[in-house]
């Protein structure tokens, strides 16, 4: 139980580390007042621009693998007690949802978050390698398709469990990835609403600005 209880609260903190809020803070953006109002990766990059954008989603990607693997390869080997559930299993599953929950109701922002896609996949890399890969080439065929990141994101979300099903993980883990798709699925009922509204917005890149001509 410790193992488990000291996994959550690791796995939060990490999670709870607001890079989008910061990384947009400190182009003299509240990103929580613009746009869509959420601290992820795509609104930063419709506001910010890419270069923001692709930082939050590595940085929110890399929180989510570290959450994991600390969990995994330290938390794991170190606390772990003689009759405890399979650390090993047990502790990076925990450390993983401890972080999704930290991003998505970050206690550094007054429990408001993003919705996890980037967080979930960089910590399901860790766990379900192959899965992972499947989806992250899903949701990059959905996006070039449709320039809907939403739909990529909710796609993405569904394929990972069911590869994961069809690479025989562990059922713990299978119903981790069941759990947290239905989980991302949920944040994005707003966007599922918009799309079938037809009034989804598409990600469309910023037209450069032209240099103004020498004099």
């Amino acid at each position: 139980m410790l193992t488990l209880v000291l996994a959550l609260v690791v796995g939060y903190l990490l999670g709870s580390l607001p890079f989008g809020y910061l990384v947009a803070r400190a182009k003299g953006v509240n990103i929580f007042e613009v746009g869509s109002k959420n601290p992820g990766a795509t609104n930063v990059r419709r506001v910010l621009g890419s270069g923001p954008g692709n930082l939050v989603f590595i940085l929110d990607a890399l929180k989510g693998a570290t959450a994991t693997g600390l969990c995994k390869f330290v938390i794991a080997k170190i606390v772990a007690a003689p009759g405890d559930l399979d650390p090993n299993l047990w502790a990076p599953i925990a450390g993983l949802v401890g972080a999704l929950v930290g991003h998505s109701f970050s206690c550094f922002t007054k429990f408001k978050g993003g919705k996890g896609v980037a967080t979930a996949s960089g910590g399901f890399l860790v766990l379900v390698t192959y899965p992972v890969l499947i989806a992250a080439l899903v949701w990059t065929i959905t996006f070039y398709a449709s320039r809907y990141v939403s739909l990529a994101s909710i796609l993405a979300a569904i394929v990972v469990p069911v590869a994961t099903f069809f690479f025989r993980y562990p059922s713990p883990v299978l119903g981790l990835t069941a759990l947290i798709g239905v989980f991302v699925v949920i944040r994005h009922r707003s966007n599922i609403q918009r799309l079938l509204n037809g009034t989804e917005s598409k990600f469309v890149k910023k037209p450069a600005q032209p240099q103004s001509a020498k004099s």
